[in-house]
């Protein structure tokens, strides 16, 4: 009888604990959360200041993959099945150019949130992310499309939403006060990825990459007179991109390549330090 009640007892233990496993636990806490699919890194962190706890964020291009020409895999469309928002740049990227009407197909009940929208974008440049006051309106977009899916939860993403963007004022305040000390306005990258950066701060970006081809021997010519001329040391390269084009140009004026990251996904980190890369190649 003792060893009955025992085994009833073991029973009842490990019905109990499989109830409650930490397996099962994940499992609910994840049917509860906002399945938020986005094409770049930068959006997830985006998403991830504004929905804190109650999203799963899920990257289409993953680190260090080409936005222009990445391709998704089974995996990541086996994901867009189960989403409720996709955030997309919305300003021109090629990936969404190939890829959203085809991800609308697959899911036709989630709502697609442009992140764009509001945005003055400049022609065949769709990286209006790299602009903090730009980031600030995708923010405030990303907060309208959790809200629409999830209005009991609307003050929850209000607070995040301006705590968030608190912390990019701060940004483009500490980037207007470090490049107003700098008279040099000119700087050199590969891939003309920083173009409303430079629209913001009244920089001019030199693009050594012209539709996304490699430049011309003529061109790279006329780019390192150009670099002489104006004094650049430093060639700004991203990690997503080919070097080649800018290896010749840095060789010929003596400088060096430098590294910044425009799909780094923790947007304010990196965009301090691409802040203090550029500074130290316009002193």
């Amino acid at each position: 009888m003792r060893k009955k009640v025992i085994l009833t007892l073991v029973s009842f233990c490990l019905i109990f604990a499989t109830s409650f496993s930490p397996a099962k636990a994940q499992m609910n806490q994840d049917s509860e959360v906002i399945r938020v699919v986005v094409t770049i890194l930068p959006l997830a962190d985006f998403v991830e200041n504004v929905g804190g706890n109650k999203v799963k964020v899920t990257v289409m291009v993953p680190p260090g993959a080409n936005p222009h020409t990445y391709e998704p895999t089974p995996a990541q469309l086996r994901e867009l099945t189960r989403a409720k928002i996709y955030v997309k740049v919305g300003s021109g990227m090629d990936f969404e150019l190939i890829w959203m009407n085809k991800f609308i197909e697959i899911n036709r009940n989630m709502l697609i949130c442009d992140s764009s929208r509001g945005i003055q974008l400049i022609r065949k440049d769709p990286h209006i992310w790299l602009s903090p006051l730009n980031a600030k309106i995708q923010v405030e977009n990303i907060y309208e499309a959790l809200v629409k899916v999830d209005p009991v939860n609307r003050k929850y993403y209000s607070c995040n939403k301006e705590n968030y963007i608190r912390k990019l004022n701060e940004l483009d305040t500490e980037i207007r006060k470090e490049l107003s000390k700098i008279k040099k306005r000119e700087f050199m990258v590969f891939h003309p990825a920083w173009g409303y950066f430079a629209r913001e701060y009244n920089l001019k970006q030199i693009a050594v990459e012209k539709e996304g081809k490699e430049p011309a021997a003529r061109d790279l010519v006329k780019l390192i007179k150009q670099a002489r001329k104006i004094g650049i040391k430093t060639i700004f390269v991203s990690p997503q991109f080919s070097t080649k084009g800018a290896k010749v140009i840095a060789r010929e004026i003596g400088g060096k390549l430098v590294f910044i990251d425009p799909l780094a996904r923790d947007y304010i980190e990196n965009m301090h330090r691409v802040l203090s890369e550029l500074i130290q190649a316009l002193k």
